[in-house]
């Protein structure tokens, strides 16, 4: 019985030292250095800061489009690429964003056009999806929206 255990002792030994040997060997100095590149460049994101993160439109008329101009700048050291732009609801529309990359420190912008629906002190939130560490980005619109003066008043009772 010792013999075997001391046959399987020494033939583990050698299978256990001679793969060692042959796994340095298969590293290749070209892709371990291809794999630090880029991972030191994937822990770099883009930074989408706004000129301002709220716009708001004051009173406005029910009914009566406004929109306003949301500008942004690539202040991380990616290149900065938005994939979407969303709203709150219908009644908002963000219009005019570039898909295309936009480069560290370069500027961009986007229209968001609102149908004054709603009554009183209203507030929509934009979201836009891009490659940034977060993920998405939020900007805001609030206005207060009067009646309409042409819509057909109640009788009071």
């Amino acid at each position: 019985m010792r013999k075997i255990i001391l046959g399987i002792t020494a033939l583990c030994l050698v299978a256990f030292t001679s793969c060692k040997e042959n796994a340095t060997k298969k590293i290749d100095d070209t892709n371990v250095a291809e794999a630090a590149a880029r991972d030191a460049v994937s822990s770099k994101f883009p930074v989408l800061e706004f000129e301002k993160s709220e716009h708001d439109f004051g009173e406005i008329e029910s009914k009566q489009p406004v929109e306003t101009v949301f500008k942004y700048k690539n202040t991380g050291e990616a290149p900065l690429v938005i994939t979407n732009i969303k709203t709150s609801c219908g009644c908002t529309v963000p219009k005019d964003w570039s898909r295309e990359p936009l480069a560290p420190g370069k500027e961009g912008k986007f229209t968001v056009k609102y149908n004054a629906s709603g009554k009183n002190k209203v507030s929509k939130t934009i979201t836009i999806t891009a490659n940034t560490e977060k993920g998405t980005e939020t900007v805001k619109i609030t206005a207060f929206v009067k009646p309409d003066p042409n819509a057909a008043q109640a009788p009071n009772s």
